[in-house]
């Protein structure tokens, strides 16, 4: 008789409009309070501009606009989430992430067909935790390959 072992997958838990998302830590480097960003001119409205983080220029992205919610102005709570895409390093602007989980990954269910919610490109699936549901974002979807080529291009 054979045994499968539900492997754990650490996830970090940040919010967007009183939602709960989730990312894998292991493509987190860091979760930052929001200093100074820079504008960048002839980007993509989502590309709220560049920080330099320990001398590195990192792009920075709103994922309320990616996502086409309601701006809202930054309050002490919002934190810029430091995440590894391709080969470069982004950050993505939430209202808060203070929550770091295990979950097994069988309890990832696919994402639910939901129509005309913008953000449901960009997910990976669903987590029920009590009476929690976290959604788990794909951050490769997150920026296609040509805003990324165009990311690279910018900070490279």
């Amino acid at each position: 008789m054979t045994e499968t072992l539900a492997a754990d997958l650490k996830l970090i838990i940040f919010q967007l409009k009183g939602k709960e998302y989730a990312i894998p830590v292991s493509q987190v480097r860091s979760i930052e309070k929001v200093q100074h960003i820079t504008r960048v001119p002839g980007i993509a409205p989502f590309v709220k501009g560049v920080i330099n983080l320990r001398g590195v220029v990192t792009p920075i992205i709103d994922l309320r606009s990616r996502f086409d919610i309601d701006e809202v102005n930054y309050s002490d709570s919002t934190r810029v989430i430091i995440v590894a895409l391709e080969d470069m390093e982004v950050g993505l602007i939430v209202d808060a992430a203070n929550d770091v989980i295990d979950v097994a990954t069988n309890s990832i269910e696919p994402p639910p067909e939901i129509v005309g919610m913008k953000e449901a490109d960009y997910i990976n699936g669903v987590v029920k935790i009590d009476k929690r549901l976290l959604i788990l974002l794909d951050l490769s979807k997150v920026l296609n390959p040509e805003e990324v080529k165009t990311l690279n291009e910018f900070v490279g």
